[in-house]
């Protein structure tokens, strides 16, 4: 099978390029051939493909009139829409696997997909495409007041524009452009969330969803070399910013003495969580590699304390491929993945007492039973995140839309 798979980035930024990177191993190494159509970027891997590849600038990291300049590829990018299709004149793929689109390549490249007959799949990370429908209201779909302070990160709007309004602004600019003239769920033939959560929220929106997608959770090459034992420190990794609940993940070992928190990434709230840490708390920069794996694997717990609607964190699947179990906030898609008490640990979202509490209990389990989680952990994780179980459900997919 040729197999395009499109991704506003082609180099590892961020949970969703993992995801990329990682299908198009899993596709190759399976005998399929995998086309690459990403933007142009100094940050690239190398592809053969580079030449389709389309020129658009990274606007979070440009001046005020670069982004001026590019608001209308922003909302319908033509180059994108012309590269493609040259791309597609050459190589005739059997089938589309979009995961970044938008903010970049837009849905310019939605109707020539369409045009040439190719079966769209697209893997939604995120809820951008429900975003004009939750404008300025909370997860329960009521008005929120605390959205323009940008402190309300159960919003989803603010999840999808990082809290800042002038984002926001342009999110609804694109996202109404869309919604008039360009729906994606009337071009798109097959959705793909990655968490039970987020499949029910874009249902919420607008129904068509059910009858148009499945929910497959992602996964990782990483294996389990050995039985784990049982390591002496909690460890986050990951961006250090507010919506990833830092902050009280740092209060609550800050109250807890006898915990110790390796804290492994780096982001806005390094310095001031370096100014409030004690000494049991230790700050050790961005890692990636075996170096992480090794963090991960010798670590007695991960804990995942987003407060923001997370799907299906990457952190939760590489730690419990490993076999290292998780302490995860009740919010989002998190308490899919977690069997609490019996393969990790759930606290109170944001709440300083609640995560103090849940450290201190899993922390004081005997070593038995902390063998049963880990055991009960990784289980979950074979059955569920293993190179295997991941591409049978994705070939079911793209078989059943070719």
């Amino acid at each position: 099978m040729k197999v395009l798979q499109i991704d506003k980035y082609f180099y590892f930024k961020g949970g969703a390029e993992t995801v990329f990177f990682n299908t198009i191993d899993l596709l190759e190494r399976k005998g399929h051939k995998v086309i690459p159509f990403s933007l142009k970027s100094d940050k690239n891997l190398f592809s053969e493909y580079e030449k389709y590849f389309v020129d658009y600038p990274e606007l979070s990291e440009s001046n005020f009139f670069t982004k001026i300049k590019n608001i209308p590829n922003f909302i319908y990018n033509k180059q994108a829409a012309s590269q493609l299709e040259e791309l597609l004149s050459k190589e005739r793929p059997d089938i589309a696997h979009i995961h970044l689109m938008f903010n970049s390549m837009s849905v310019s490249i939605l109707p020539v997909l369409k045009r040439y007959n190719i079966p769209i799949v697209m893997t939604v990370h995120d809820y951008r495409l429900v975003c004009p429908a939750y404008t300025f209201k909370d997860g329960n779909g009521n008005f929120c007041e605390k959205c323009r302070t940008g402190s309300y990160y159960n919003c989803i709007i603010h999840k999808c524009s990082n809290n800042n309004i002038a984002n926001s602004i342009l999110l609804s600019m694109d996202s109404y452009f869309r919604s008039m003239f360009y729906q994606p769920i009337k071009f798109v033939d097959k959705f793909i969330f990655v968490s039970k959560f987020s499949q029910n929220k874009h249902i919420d929106i607008d129904p068509l969803y059910k009858q148009k997608s499945t929910y497959i959770y992602n996964f990782t090459p990483m294996k389990r070399e050995s039985k784990k034992e049982r390591g002496n420190y909690f460890i986050y990794f990951g961006r250090l910013s507010q919506e990833k609940g830092i902050e009280t993940l740092v209060k609550a070992v800050k109250k807890s003495p006898f915990i110790r928190l390796k804290v492994l990434g780096t982001g806005p709230l390094l310095e001031s969580l370096k100014r409030e840490a004690t000494d049991n708390i230790e700050f050790l920069g961005f890692k990636q590699g075996e170096e992480l794996r090794d963090y991960i694997k010798n670590a007695m717990y991960v804990v995942v304390p987003s407060e923001c609607y997370e799907n299906n964190p990457m952190a939760i699947v590489e730690s419990t491929t490993i076999g290292t179990p998780i302490i995860g906030s009740n919010i989002g898609g998190i308490p899919e993945l977690i069997d609490n008490t019996r393969s990790g640990f759930l606290f109170n979202t944001g709440s300083v007492d609640s995560l103090q509490k849940v450290l201190y209990d899993a922390q004081s389990v005997s070593d038995e039973k902390y063998k049963e989680i880990v055991e009960s952990a990784f289980n979950f994780a074979s059955n569920n995140f293993s190179e295997d179980a991941h591409y049978e459900k994705l070939m079911s997919v793209y078989n059943s839309i070719i």
